[in-house]
This record gives C-alpha cells, sequence and structure tokens, in this order.
C-alpha cells in the first residue's frame, strides 16, 4: 500500500484555494443584502430594535406581553416593522417616548 502525500505544489489544492476564494466573495455579497425581508419590506429583530430604541431586549419582551409594538412572530422569532424603530423616539434615560406601561 503507498501513499501520497499532498504538498503546496500539487495543482489540486490550488482548485480547492480557488474555490476557497470564490465561497469567501459569494459570502461578502450575501453580508451586503439586508436580512429579513419579506415582500420587499425590512424587519427587525429585537436585537437590532433594542439598540434603536436603547432599551433592554426584556423590555421588548414587556412591550410585546403588553401589546404596545406590534410584531410579528416568524417562525417562533419576533420581528418588527422597520418603521416601529423610526416612529419609536428614544429620550437619553433609555424609555422611548409615547410608550408607557399601565401595570
Amino acid at each position: 500500500m503507498s501513499y501520497h502525500f499532498i504538498d503546496k505544489k500539487d495543482p489540486r489544492i490550488d482548485v480547492m484555494f480557488q474555490g476557497l476564494e470564490k465561497m469567501e466573495r459569494m459570502l461578502s455579497v450575501m453580508e451586503d443584502v439586508p436580512r429579513s425581508l419579506f415582500n420587499g419590506e425590512r424587519f427587525l429583530t429585537d436585537e437590532e430594535l433594542s439598540k434603536v430604541l436603547r432599551v433592554s431586549r426584556r423590555t421588548l419582551q414587556e412591550y410585546r406581553t403588553f401589546g404596545v409594538i406590534p410584531y410579528y412572530l416568524v417562525q417562533g422569532k419576533a420581528r418588527y416593522h422597520e418603521n416601529t424603530g423610526r416612529c419609536l423616539q428614544t429620550v437619553p434615560g433609555g424609555t422611548a417616548l409615547g410608550i408607557v406601561l399601565l401595570l
């Protein structure tokens, strides 16, 4: 039984690296495409919206529970319409204007 070692001079290595470089270019193009597009509209994840509103993800969960912010459940994950983040202005204290939870 003979073994053949592949080194950097083997042409198969060049083919493999060319394939990897092509895959890297394809992935970088995919990074530029906006995520969560549904019917041409962009939706935000809870992490993205919490950064926009400067509130915690737990606070967003409370907003969902009490019906303060409209959201969609897509495969068990909450998605918010892009305009939700634009409509709700924030103050430096971190709470969104116009949002009052009455418990």
